[in-house]
């Protein structure tokens, strides 16, 4: 196989889809070495296979405000690949939703959930739908609407979609109400249930807990700690809450949050009553960080920027993708920050990601450092299975154990003759012979 090559080909069929392809070419440098040194792979054409989605749903999805007026948004489900388990991803409602973002996620996936060894295949979907001053009516017809498309595409053992940006619990709720009246059944069909119908303990903070937990693996392995230790997180919903609640209780001190209006710093730290504050900032669903510095002196507003100039130790990028670049990156090396952890999909750009690594920073990818919420929802896929609830503590060690085991995973197949570890190339490599294997297995299908 020739990267180069292969990018091409992708390009020509898919122009313009940026992150898609951006995604595939970081997973295809990585393995590309190791894919060539297994010459079944290429005579069984994996690569070609891999990069395409299994098919792609696309609809529209008609829904009326509370004024009676139509409207009219796009709603999509991608089942990428099964080969390990059923089609499994999140749903995001957010007006930049495209095909390339949809594909870009779904991509990841195959690989995140490939390394929590759970049985589960990569998928994603959602809708250009803004959630962002809608009121609770306008969102149920909406999830309503857009069920009535989707239900017949999934099934616990199909495709089990989860919550991602712009869909928690609330929308999970009138997605699953929708499903449950059309399939006439009550499954493990959503996973992100509210807890007294299905859903699993520490699910909402699974995704920042388990990036909290690979940051602790990834310092451990250098006799550092996260006590003590300044960090820096953006975001300041579901993944940067369980994040920030996990830093607080290693003893570590959170001094920054974000929004798309800019970012907050908090010199005092983000711990206590201020966690708390954080759900009602996302309760708001007005998706802005700064009425946090109205609330709380210690706060500072910074409009228009992200906290990456920030002095801090650690830093946990937990909004979207593309929002950390090379001169964010340049900032924390200056600043003398010695890890970088994923808690959101790609985060970093390559530029970004390249800097970091020639200074030998500890960095850690998406597809590893935030499989947490997916594992947690694999974890509920199979408590809804055996139709009982683990207690906080079983489902936390679980999640523990889950990633201890993926930063080990990473480890064996990322570490260089300097002993630095490339954790993208070893999360790539670990995630991908799972499921490349296991299509060798199950024939040219």
């Amino acid at each position: 196989m020739n990267v180069d090559v292969k990018m091409v080909d992708l390009e020509k069929k898919h122009p313009g889809e940026n992150e898609y392809l951006q995604a595939v070419r970081e997973v295809l440098e990585s393995i590309e070495d190791v894919y060539n040194a297994n010459p079944q792979f290429e005579a069984a054409g994996i690569i070609d296979r891999i990069v395409e989605p299994d098919r792609i749903l696309m609809f529209k999805i008609p829904w009326e405000d509370d004024q009676g007026k139509v409207h009219v948004n796009l709603g999509y489900r991608i089942q990428f690949n099964n080969a390990i388990g059923p089609y499994k991803g999140g749903l995001r409602f957010h007006p930049s939703v495209n095909l390339s973002i949809l594909k870009f996620l779904g991509f990841e996936q195959i690989f995140k959930n490939s390394l929590t060894s759970l049985a589960m295949g990569g998928a994603k979907g959602g809708s250009d739908f803004n959630p962002k001053g809608k009121s609770n009516s306008e969102i149920m017809r909406f999830c309503q609407s857009f069920m009535l498309e989707l239900w017949k595409m999934i099934g616990p053992s199909t495709d089990v979609p989860a919550g991602d940006i712009g869909v928690g619990a609330r929308e999970i709720g009138f997605l699953y109400g929708m499903y449950r009246k059309l399939a006439r059944e009550n499954t493990g069909v959503l996973t992100g249930k509210g807890i007294n119908w299905g859903g699993s303990l520490i699910r909402p903070e699974a995704t920042g807990f388990g990036c909290v937990y690979f940051t602790k693996e990834m310092l451990a392995a250098k006799g550092e700690s996260i006590k003590g230790k300044t960090v820096a997180i953006s975001g300041f919903g579901n993944v940067a809450w369980g994040a920030a609640k996990k830093v607080t209780e290693l003893g570590g001190k959170v001094v920054t949050l974000s929004g798309p209006d800019g970012y907050v710093y908090d010199p005092e730290g983000v711990s206590g009553e201020k966690i708390d504050y954080m759900l009602e900032l996302r309760a708001s669903n007005e998706d802005i960080v700064k009425p946090y510095s109205d609330e709380f002196e210690s706060a500072k507003f910074v409009p228009g920027k992200h906290p990456w100039e920030v002095k801090c130790d650690i830093a946990l990028p937990c909004a979207t993708e593309n929002e950390l670049n090379e001169e964010d990156a340049g900032n924390l090396v200056k600043n003398g920050c010695i890890c970088v952890c994923e808690g959101a999909n790609m985060p970093c750009t390559p530029e970004a990601i390249e800097v970091l690594q020639e200074n030998k920073i500890l960095y850690a990818p998406g597809k590893a450092a935030n499989a947490g919420g997916v594992a947690t929802s694999g974890l509920e896929m199979s408590q809804n299975s055996m139709k009982l609830n683990w207690q906080r503590e079983e489902v936390d060690k679980r999640l523990h154990d889950i990633m201890i085991n993926i930063h080990a995973a990473c480890v064996e197949h990322g570490t260089g003759e300097d002993g630095y570890v490339n954790f993208v190339k070893g999360a790539n490599i670990a995630g991908f012979m799972k499921v490349a294997n296991a299509m060798l297995d199950q024939g040219v299908i």
